[in-house]
């Protein structure tokens, strides 16, 4: 368990009315008045203008929107991340990290795979399997090395995949006589570049604080849609003979199997070591073995399609045989197709603003127990250098990856199993007496840079001959069942899904320790939030089906104005409380000014969010349940968490000038888990906004 604390410094001399915010570091607390990157107006901030009625003694005012400091909020992201670089590498030497970089390497490699076949048949060959390879390794290598969120795994998504085909449809039939559909892409990707760093620059992801749990769910429900309706069209494109109906088996056996071995990791069947191996990899050893199934006994006869290989560190070829250098000649295209590239750089830079974004923050989300800082705003400029470079190679853009990117969290959790001796409605109807439930509650993440850099060199290793080989040995029908299990993976785990399950279940086998089992919240009010998430998907999804498909983004992208604006005037603010939450817990929203979406947090202005936040910290309050509901398994683990690292980190150790109810319910949390009542009781009462 390899962590580095973060440090207190209390206040500074001289300065009465310095404190840290819960979660701080020197120089870059939260609190009131911090500007776009989360420092603190004290002498901790040399920049800090104290004839502006913000310096000590004296109410710190939010600074307006249209004030922007520019890359205020990318330096204070390198300044906040900087101390923790050395412990990055040095916190690798933990035994988490070699079963997460094998983990992360197939959970990554696999998908994208499957995501290069689909582009390899819709765009003429344009883009195969080594450009996706490449882009994964471009995304991991910068990422693992200068970015200020390591852990988010960046590579080739199903979004990406629907922008570049969608765009070859558009320029290829309806462009007099088409166009270089590569240079027309690397324009593309350079505009967004510049548009990514423009929005990095004046600390656009200080929007960030309203990005909550509602888009964040119905995007992830629409990733995994996407996965499943890949599947069925890598079935579809193999006819209906004999191949069709055996590759249909073996993506279905896949499926069940990679299934058989998730639950089986998550259960209580087996020892600790063989649930963690089956878990881990229990779905790459189902492909290595029905890769070689199809070749057992009279399966050897049946012709299967398999996946398209190119030579080793060689772009894919055209029909013709001919192959293009990795270098794109983007000046051999008319110029109007230049310009005629900002439309579809705006598209992209949308969605990857909204994409790696929420990746990132679900990375970072309330129930994992964090201890380094986190820097959006850099990230951000990072990505827009990745966009633009693979333009210039001719390689799909990278960007965060969902699931993947929680999933490499998950696998670098150090967890403890609680046992909770509550009676469970279920059980207790069905069998007359309380049954033990259990769960793995993680006490701490192996926050390091080796795990994603190492899977991104094995990714690159991937490219040579011998292993293209084997790649080549991986038959359609396997990549179809990849696509399933992904599908699925990414629906159970979604808040959508969990709310439908909690409103078909019966209502009296329903646990009362369920989040949304609330006496304030009718069932009524749970359908209606439900169906205005489906309403969403349902308008995403449909918009992907059709010639404007590259439009999705912005659907995507006005689901935080409908839940910032429109939401509170249907549902009332106890409601959203338990509804819909934070993504991440306070500590990693610093760098973007705090969270939207709490009880105490619907009231603000707006105005606060562009300058860091006078609240920095604000909005979490009721994030308990509401963060529990579909993401986190156990409300219990997510409500426990900032009352413990009140207690384990210090954190309450905050300075006179600080002093606030919230401080007082967060040393009740602290008492409540001392006393040792039961930590499903335990709300987020350790985070909390600081006072004037």
């Amino acid at each position: 368990m390899a962590s580095t604390t973060k440090p207190d410094p209390g206040p500074g001399p001289g300065d009465s009315s310095s404190f840290t915010l819960p979660g701080s570091i020197p120089g870059a607390g939260a609190g009131a008045g911090a500007g776009a990157g989360g420092l603190h107006p004290s002498h901790h901030n040399p920049g800090f203008d104290r004839e502006s009625g913000t310096g000590s003694h004296k109410t710190p005012r939010p600074p307006k929107w249209y004030k922007i400091r520019l890359f205020r909020g990318m330096i204070n992201d390198l300044r906040r991340r900087a101390p923790y670089y050395l412990s990055d590498w040095t916190d690798a030497w933990n035994y988490r990290v070699v079963p997460a970089t094998v983990y992360m390497y197939f959970a990554n490699i696999l998908p994208a795979l499957a995501f290069s076949l689909d582009m390899f048949t819709k765009t003429d060959r344009m883009y195969g399997v080594n450009e996706v390879l490449l882009a994964s390794v471009l995304g991991a290598v910068v990422f693992s090395l200068l970015a200020c969120q390591p852990l988010v795994i960046v590579g080739v998504t199903g979004p990406i995949t629907v922008f570049n085909y969608t765009v070859y449809d558009i320029i290829m039939e309806h462009t007099t006589g088409g166009t270089n559909y590569m240079a027309f892409m690397c324009w593309i990707g350079l505009w967004s570049l510049v548009f990514h760093w423009i929005l990095a620059v004046t600390n656009s992801c200080n929007w960030l604080r309203f990005v909550t749990r509602f888009p964040c769910d119905i995007f992830g429900f629409y990733v995994a849609f996407i996965y499943l309706q890949k599947g069925i069209q890598v079935l579809e494109r193999l006819g209906d003979a004999e191949p069709f109906y055996l590759s249909v088996v073996v993506a279905l056996c896949v499926f069940a199997i990679a299934y058989i071995c998730g639950e089986l990791g998550d259960g209580s069947l087996f020892n600790h070591t063989v649930r963690v191996f089956l878990k881990d990899y229990g779905t790459p050893l189902t492909v290595v073995f029905f890769t070689g199934f199809v070749h057992f006994g009279k399966l050897e006869n049946i012709h299967l399609e398999h996946l398209e290989v190119s030579k080793a560190f060689s772009p894919t070829p055209h029909e013709d045989g001919w192959i293009r250098g990795w270098f794109i000649h983007f000046w051999d295209i008319p110029v109007g197709h230049v310009f005629l590239a900002i439309p579809f750089a705006l598209l992209l830079t949308i969605l990857f603003w909204f994409d790696h974004n929420v990746s990132s923050l679900i990375a970072q989300g309330t129930e994992f127990p964090l201890r380094k800082p986190a820097g959006f705003h850099w990230d951000l400029f990072l990505l827009g250098l990745t966009t633009g470079v693979s333009g210039l190679l001719g390689i799909p853009f990278p960007n965060g990856l969902i699931p993947q990117a929680p999933f490499h969290t998950t696998s670098l959790c150090v967890t403890k199993v609680v046992t909770n001796d509550d009676t469970d409605a279920d059980s207790s109807e069905a069998k007359g007496h309380p049954s033990e439930s259990y769960e793995f509650k993680p006490i701490s993440v192996v926050e390091q840079r080796v795990s994603n850099l190492a899977q991104g060199l094995l990714t690159l290793g991937t490219m040579t001959g011998p292993l293209l080989i084997v790649l080549h040995l991986i038959p359609q029908g396997v990549l179809a069942g990849l696509f399933f299990i992904m599908g699925y993976q990414a629906l159970a785990g979604n808040g959508i899904t969990q709310k439908l399950v909690f409103l078909f279940k019966d209502s009296r086998l329903t646990s009362p320790n369920h989040p949304l089992n609330n006496k304030a919240l009718r069932r009524s009010r749970v359908w209606l939030f439900v169906i205005i998430e489906l309403v969403g998907f349902g308008a995403t999804f449909a918009i992907t089906q059709t010639v404007a498909a590259v439009g999705f983004p912005v659907i995507i992208f006005a689901l935080i104005p409908v839940r910032a604006v429109l939401l509170p005037r249907w549902l009332s603010r106890e409601e959203l409380a338990v509804l819909d939450g934070p993504t991440a817990s306070p500590f990693t929203m610093e760098s973007v000014g705090g969270s939207y979406g709490g009880v105490e947090d619907e009231g603000e202005e707006e105005g606060e969010s562009s300058g860091g936040g006078d609240e920095g910290s604000g909005g979490v309050l009721g994030g308990g349940p509401s963060s529990a509901t579909g993401r986190n398994k156990s409300k219990k683990v997510a409500g426990e968490k900032s009352a413990e690292e009140l207690a384990e980190l210090g954190q309450s150790r905050l300075s006179v000038g600080s002093g606030r109810s919230s401080l007082r319910r967060g040393s009740t949390a602290v008492d409540e888990i001392q006393q040792g009542q039961s930590q499903g009781q335990v709300h987020r009462r350790g985070h909390h906004q600081a006072a004037r």
